[in-house]
Protein backbone atom coordinates (compact mmCIF):
# COMPACT_ATOMS: atom_id res chain seq x y z
CA UNK A 1 0.00 0.00 0.00
CA UNK A 2 2.69 2.46 0.30
CA UNK A 3 4.38 1.82 -2.66
CA UNK A 4 1.22 2.92 -4.02
CA UNK A 5 -0.04 5.93 -2.03
CA UNK A 6 2.95 8.06 -2.31
CA UNK A 7 3.83 7.91 -6.34
CA UNK A 8 -0.20 9.05 -6.23
CA UNK A 9 0.64 11.78 -3.40
CA UNK A 10 3.99 12.71 -5.62
CA UNK A 11 1.79 12.92 -8.90
CA UNK A 12 -1.25 15.27 -7.27
CA UNK A 13 1.14 17.65 -5.70
CA UNK A 14 2.92 17.82 -9.02
CA UNK A 15 -0.10 18.53 -10.83
CA UNK A 16 -1.63 21.09 -8.51
CA UNK A 17 1.63 22.84 -8.45
CA UNK A 18 1.43 23.41 -12.10
CA UNK A 19 -2.12 24.29 -12.27
CA UNK A 20 -1.62 26.84 -9.57
CA UNK A 21 2.05 28.05 -10.60
CA UNK A 22 -0.08 28.21 -14.57
CA UNK A 23 -2.80 30.31 -12.99
CA UNK A 24 -2.97 33.90 -14.43
CA UNK A 25 -4.68 35.09 -11.43
CA UNK A 26 -2.38 33.37 -9.10
CA UNK A 27 0.75 34.07 -10.57
CA UNK A 28 0.48 37.81 -11.65
CA UNK A 29 -2.21 40.14 -10.62
CA UNK A 30 -4.62 41.49 -13.24
CA UNK A 31 -3.80 45.38 -14.08
CA UNK A 32 -6.05 47.74 -12.52
CA UNK A 33 -8.18 49.75 -15.93
CA UNK A 34 -7.81 53.35 -15.92
CA UNK A 35 -10.28 55.48 -18.08
CA UNK A 36 -8.37 58.49 -19.22
CA UNK A 37 -9.28 61.57 -21.07
CA UNK A 38 -7.03 63.77 -22.77
CA UNK A 39 -8.46 67.39 -23.63
CA UNK A 40 -6.62 67.38 -27.80
CA UNK A 41 -4.24 65.29 -28.91
CA UNK A 42 -1.21 67.30 -28.97
CA UNK A 43 2.80 66.41 -29.36
CA UNK A 44 2.53 68.89 -26.33
CA UNK A 45 1.80 65.83 -24.38
CA UNK A 46 4.68 63.48 -25.79
CA UNK A 47 5.74 62.25 -22.10
CA UNK A 48 2.78 60.88 -21.72
CA UNK A 49 2.65 59.01 -25.11
CA UNK A 50 5.93 57.63 -24.62
CA UNK A 51 4.74 55.86 -21.05
CA UNK A 52 1.93 54.97 -22.37
CA UNK A 53 4.28 53.45 -25.83
CA UNK A 54 7.18 52.27 -23.59
CA UNK A 55 4.93 50.39 -21.33
CA UNK A 56 5.56 52.62 -18.23
CA UNK A 57 1.80 52.40 -17.18
CA UNK A 58 1.54 49.00 -17.76
CA UNK A 59 4.74 48.09 -15.73
CA UNK A 60 2.96 50.23 -12.69
CA UNK A 61 -0.11 47.58 -12.79
CA UNK A 62 -2.21 50.14 -14.95
CA UNK A 63 -4.11 49.35 -18.09
CA UNK A 64 -4.85 52.47 -19.60
CA UNK A 65 -7.86 53.50 -21.74
CA UNK A 66 -7.15 56.33 -23.71
CA UNK A 67 -9.82 58.67 -25.14
CA UNK A 68 -9.44 62.66 -26.71
CA UNK A 69 -12.18 65.03 -24.89
CA UNK A 70 -11.76 68.03 -27.18
CA UNK A 71 -11.86 70.47 -24.71
CA UNK A 72 -11.15 70.69 -21.38
CA UNK A 73 -15.12 72.07 -20.69
CA UNK A 74 -15.88 68.47 -21.84
CA UNK A 75 -12.92 66.49 -20.00
CA UNK A 76 -14.09 68.26 -16.52
CA UNK A 77 -17.58 67.32 -17.54
CA UNK A 78 -16.37 63.47 -17.85
CA UNK A 79 -14.68 63.21 -14.58
CA UNK A 80 -17.43 65.06 -12.61
CA UNK A 81 -20.35 62.52 -14.61
CA UNK A 82 -17.96 59.43 -13.78
CA UNK A 83 -17.56 58.54 -17.37
CA UNK A 84 -13.86 59.27 -16.71
CA UNK A 85 -11.45 58.41 -14.26
CA UNK A 86 -8.17 60.77 -14.73
CA UNK A 87 -8.60 63.59 -17.13
CA UNK A 88 -5.61 65.86 -18.66
CA UNK A 89 -6.40 69.35 -18.63
CA UNK A 90 -5.71 73.08 -17.52
CA UNK A 91 -5.92 73.53 -13.81
CA UNK A 92 -8.30 76.16 -14.32
CA UNK A 93 -11.03 73.89 -15.04
CA UNK A 94 -10.14 72.72 -11.13
CA UNK A 95 -10.43 76.30 -9.81
CA UNK A 96 -13.79 76.83 -11.47
CA UNK A 97 -15.06 73.88 -9.59
CA UNK A 98 -13.77 74.96 -6.24
CA UNK A 99 -15.97 78.05 -6.63
CA UNK A 100 -18.75 76.37 -7.84
CA UNK A 101 -22.07 74.27 -5.92
CA UNK A 102 -20.95 70.45 -7.43
CA UNK A 103 -20.42 68.26 -4.34
CA UNK A 104 -17.38 66.67 -6.55
CA UNK A 105 -14.25 68.38 -6.15
CA UNK A 106 -11.40 67.84 -8.72
CA UNK A 107 -7.71 68.20 -7.47
CA UNK A 108 -4.55 68.45 -9.25
CA UNK A 109 -2.34 65.36 -8.02
CA UNK A 110 0.63 66.21 -11.63
CA UNK A 111 1.60 68.47 -13.79
CA UNK A 112 3.29 67.49 -17.77
CA UNK A 113 3.59 70.74 -19.35
CA UNK A 114 5.72 73.86 -17.20
CA UNK A 115 3.84 76.33 -19.35
CA UNK A 116 1.83 77.01 -22.74
CA UNK A 117 2.22 74.94 -25.90
CA UNK A 118 0.52 77.30 -28.57
CA UNK A 119 2.53 79.08 -31.44
CA UNK A 120 1.23 81.83 -32.87
CA UNK A 121 1.28 81.71 -36.56
CA UNK A 122 1.17 84.47 -39.21
CA UNK A 123 -0.58 84.05 -42.69
CA UNK A 124 2.54 85.37 -44.27
CA UNK A 125 5.96 85.20 -43.49
CA UNK A 126 7.69 87.76 -40.93
CA UNK A 127 11.37 88.73 -40.76
CA UNK A 128 11.32 90.04 -37.80
CA UNK A 129 7.93 89.78 -35.38
CA UNK A 130 6.72 92.45 -33.31
CA UNK A 131 3.76 91.91 -31.19
CA UNK A 132 2.35 95.26 -32.43
CA UNK A 133 1.55 93.45 -35.38
CA UNK A 134 -1.37 92.40 -34.04
CA UNK A 135 -3.06 95.81 -33.83
CA UNK A 136 -6.59 96.05 -35.86
CA UNK A 137 -6.09 92.36 -36.37
CA UNK A 138 -8.14 89.48 -36.21
CA UNK A 139 -6.41 86.47 -33.84
CA UNK A 140 -8.37 83.05 -33.70
CA UNK A 141 -8.17 81.93 -30.19
CA UNK A 142 -9.99 79.37 -28.38
CA UNK A 143 -13.24 78.86 -26.14
CA UNK A 144 -13.24 81.99 -23.51
CA UNK A 145 -12.11 80.96 -20.19
CA UNK A 146 -9.89 78.47 -21.31
CA UNK A 147 -6.25 78.00 -20.52
CA UNK A 148 -5.11 78.75 -24.32
CA UNK A 149 -7.22 81.62 -24.54
CA UNK A 150 -6.25 82.57 -20.43
CA UNK A 151 -2.61 82.81 -21.67
CA UNK A 152 -2.87 84.12 -25.20
CA UNK A 153 -3.96 87.51 -23.16
CA UNK A 154 -1.39 87.43 -20.58
CA UNK A 155 0.93 86.74 -23.53
CA UNK A 156 -1.06 89.79 -25.44
CA UNK A 157 -0.52 92.34 -21.97
CA UNK A 158 2.82 91.51 -21.39
CA UNK A 159 3.44 93.07 -24.76
CA UNK A 160 1.52 96.39 -23.94
CA UNK A 161 -1.62 95.33 -26.15
CA UNK A 162 -5.20 94.93 -24.61
CA UNK A 163 -7.10 91.71 -25.70
CA UNK A 164 -10.66 93.99 -25.78
CA UNK A 165 -9.96 96.99 -27.87
CA UNK A 166 -6.39 96.46 -29.41
CA UNK A 167 -7.30 93.27 -31.28
CA UNK A 168 -10.31 91.07 -31.89
CA UNK A 169 -10.14 87.35 -30.63
CA UNK A 170 -12.22 84.71 -32.45
CA UNK A 171 -13.07 82.46 -30.16
CA UNK A 172 -15.71 81.00 -31.14
CA UNK A 173 -14.54 77.78 -33.11
CA UNK A 174 -14.21 74.31 -31.65
CA UNK A 175 -11.20 72.64 -31.15
CA UNK A 176 -11.44 69.82 -34.04
CA UNK A 177 -12.98 73.05 -36.93
CA UNK A 178 -9.89 75.79 -36.11
CA UNK A 179 -7.54 74.01 -38.90
CA UNK A 180 -10.32 74.28 -41.53
CA UNK A 181 -11.33 77.14 -40.59
CA UNK A 182 -7.50 79.59 -40.86
CA UNK A 183 -7.32 77.40 -43.85
CA UNK A 184 -10.30 78.98 -45.40
CA UNK A 185 -9.31 82.48 -44.57
CA UNK A 186 -10.65 82.82 -41.25
CA UNK A 187 -8.45 85.67 -38.99
CA UNK A 188 -5.36 87.13 -39.60
CA UNK A 189 -3.21 84.90 -36.76
CA UNK A 190 -4.04 82.37 -34.86
CA UNK A 191 -3.01 79.38 -32.23
CA UNK A 192 -2.38 75.97 -32.78
CA UNK A 193 -0.71 73.14 -30.92
CA UNK A 194 2.06 70.89 -32.60
CA UNK A 195 1.81 69.01 -34.96
CA UNK A 196 -0.81 71.29 -36.12
CA UNK A 197 1.48 74.29 -36.33
CA UNK A 198 4.09 72.40 -37.90
CA UNK A 199 2.14 70.81 -40.62
CA UNK A 200 0.08 73.99 -41.87
CA UNK A 201 3.77 75.85 -41.70
CA UNK A 202 4.95 73.34 -43.90
CA UNK A 203 1.82 73.06 -46.36
CA UNK A 204 2.60 77.37 -46.83
CA UNK A 205 -0.58 77.89 -44.46
CA UNK A 206 1.35 79.66 -41.48
CA UNK A 207 4.46 81.04 -40.53
CA UNK A 208 5.14 80.09 -37.02
CA UNK A 209 6.13 83.70 -35.67
CA UNK A 210 6.05 83.70 -31.60
CA UNK A 211 5.32 81.25 -28.56
CA UNK A 212 2.99 82.33 -26.33
CA UNK A 213 4.48 80.33 -23.19
CA UNK A 214 7.99 81.39 -23.73
CA UNK A 215 6.53 85.26 -23.52
CA UNK A 216 4.13 84.28 -20.72
CA UNK A 217 6.79 81.85 -18.85
CA UNK A 218 6.77 78.96 -16.19
CA UNK A 219 2.71 78.21 -15.41
CA UNK A 220 1.22 74.74 -15.39
CA UNK A 221 -0.57 74.96 -18.30
CA UNK A 222 -2.27 71.24 -18.47
CA UNK A 223 -2.36 68.83 -15.32
CA UNK A 224 -3.07 65.37 -14.10
CA UNK A 225 -6.49 66.00 -12.33
CA UNK A 226 -8.97 63.54 -10.32
CA UNK A 227 -12.34 63.80 -7.95
CA UNK A 228 -11.00 63.99 -4.57
CA UNK A 229 -12.87 60.53 -4.01
CA UNK A 230 -11.09 58.84 -6.42
CA UNK A 231 -7.80 60.14 -4.54
CA UNK A 232 -8.89 58.84 -1.88
CA UNK A 233 -10.19 55.53 -2.48
CA UNK A 234 -7.40 54.48 -5.18
CA UNK A 235 -4.42 55.92 -3.63
CA UNK A 236 -2.53 53.04 -4.91
CA UNK A 237 -3.26 53.99 -8.48
CA UNK A 238 -2.82 57.80 -8.26
CA UNK A 239 0.87 57.12 -7.16
CA UNK A 240 1.50 54.28 -10.02
CA UNK A 241 0.51 56.37 -12.52
CA UNK A 242 2.57 59.44 -11.17
CA UNK A 243 5.44 57.09 -11.01
CA UNK A 244 4.90 56.25 -14.42
CA UNK A 245 4.75 59.91 -15.35
CA UNK A 246 7.63 60.49 -14.06
CA UNK A 247 9.60 57.95 -15.29
CA UNK A 248 8.72 59.31 -18.48
CA UNK A 249 9.08 63.26 -18.05
CA UNK A 250 13.09 62.21 -16.55
CA UNK A 251 13.67 59.86 -19.90
CA UNK A 252 11.61 62.13 -22.29
CA UNK A 253 13.65 65.45 -20.95
CA UNK A 254 17.02 63.98 -22.92
CA UNK A 255 16.56 61.47 -24.97
CA UNK A 256 16.79 62.28 -28.85
CA UNK A 257 14.11 64.25 -30.85
CA UNK A 258 14.16 61.16 -33.49
CA UNK A 259 13.49 58.86 -31.20
CA UNK A 260 10.59 59.81 -29.03
CA UNK A 261 9.18 60.58 -32.00
CA UNK A 262 9.36 57.49 -33.49
CA UNK A 263 7.40 56.04 -29.87
CA UNK A 264 4.97 58.90 -30.66
CA UNK A 265 4.07 57.95 -33.84
CA UNK A 266 1.69 55.59 -33.38
CA UNK A 267 -0.96 58.45 -31.91
CA UNK A 268 -0.33 60.84 -34.56
CA UNK A 269 -1.37 58.74 -38.12
CA UNK A 270 -0.25 60.30 -41.14
CA UNK A 271 2.42 62.44 -39.62
CA UNK A 272 5.97 61.41 -40.70
CA UNK A 273 8.35 61.14 -38.13
CA UNK A 274 10.60 64.00 -39.42
CA UNK A 275 7.90 66.05 -38.17
CA UNK A 276 7.03 65.09 -35.56
CA UNK A 277 11.11 65.13 -34.22
CA UNK A 278 10.99 68.89 -35.45
CA UNK A 279 7.63 69.29 -33.50
CA UNK A 280 9.16 67.82 -30.62
CA UNK A 281 12.97 69.89 -31.02
CA UNK A 282 10.91 73.25 -31.21
CA UNK A 283 9.07 72.43 -28.07
CA UNK A 284 12.31 71.18 -26.32
CA UNK A 285 14.08 74.80 -27.16
CA UNK A 286 10.78 76.73 -25.81
CA UNK A 287 10.95 74.93 -22.72
CA UNK A 288 7.67 73.60 -22.58
CA UNK A 289 7.46 70.14 -20.80
CA UNK A 290 8.17 70.00 -17.24
CA UNK A 291 10.99 67.86 -15.54
CA UNK A 292 9.00 66.53 -12.38
CA UNK A 293 5.21 66.07 -11.62
CA UNK A 294 5.16 68.60 -9.28
CA UNK A 295 2.86 71.60 -9.37
CA UNK A 296 3.80 74.72 -6.84
CA UNK A 297 1.70 77.25 -5.46
CA UNK A 298 3.26 80.07 -7.44
CA UNK A 299 1.87 78.70 -10.29
CA UNK A 300 -1.63 78.41 -8.77
CA UNK A 301 -0.92 82.25 -7.91
CA UNK A 302 0.09 83.37 -11.26
CA UNK A 303 -2.42 81.48 -12.84
CA UNK A 304 -5.22 83.21 -10.66
CA UNK A 305 -3.63 86.18 -11.01
CA UNK A 306 -4.27 86.06 -14.93
CA UNK A 307 -7.29 84.09 -14.69
CA UNK A 308 -8.37 87.85 -12.47
CA UNK A 309 -7.11 89.81 -15.00
CA UNK A 310 -9.14 88.61 -17.67
CA UNK A 311 -12.14 89.08 -15.64
CA UNK A 312 -13.21 85.49 -15.19
CA UNK A 313 -11.96 85.02 -11.39
CA UNK A 314 -13.46 87.54 -9.01
CA UNK A 315 -10.40 88.53 -6.10
CA UNK A 316 -13.05 86.98 -3.18
CA UNK A 317 -12.62 83.99 -5.28
CA UNK A 318 -9.22 82.98 -5.18
CA UNK A 319 -8.50 79.37 -3.82
CA UNK A 320 -6.45 78.30 -1.93
CA UNK A 321 -2.91 76.24 -3.14
CA UNK A 322 -4.58 72.87 -1.44
CA UNK A 323 -7.91 73.34 -2.37
CA UNK A 324 -6.91 72.25 -5.59
CA UNK A 325 -3.67 70.56 -5.70
CA UNK A 326 -2.68 67.24 -3.73
CA UNK A 327 1.61 67.21 -3.37
CA UNK A 328 2.01 63.58 -1.98
CA UNK A 329 1.50 61.60 -5.20
CA UNK A 330 4.56 63.83 -6.70
CA UNK A 331 6.45 63.83 -3.96
CA UNK A 332 6.59 60.28 -3.21
CA UNK A 333 7.53 59.82 -7.18
CA UNK A 334 10.40 61.80 -6.51
CA UNK A 335 11.97 60.32 -3.92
Amino acid sequence: MPGLRFPKLRALLAVSAALVLGSPAVAQQAPTKVRYEEVVRSVLYMPMYVALNQGYFREAGLEVSLKTSQGADKGMAALLSGSADIVLIGPEASIYVANSESPVKPKVFAGLTATDGFLLLSRQPVEKFDWDMLKGKKVMSFRPGSNPDVFLEAALRKNSLDPKSDLKLVSNIGPAARAGAWMAGQADYAIFLEPEAGNLEKAGNGHVVASIGQVVGPVDFTVFTATDAFLKDKPQVVQAWTNAIYRAQKYAASAPANELAGQIGEYFPGVAQEELASAITRYRDYGIWKTTPTVKPEAIESLQDMLQTSGLLEPAKRVKYDQVVVTRFAAEAEK
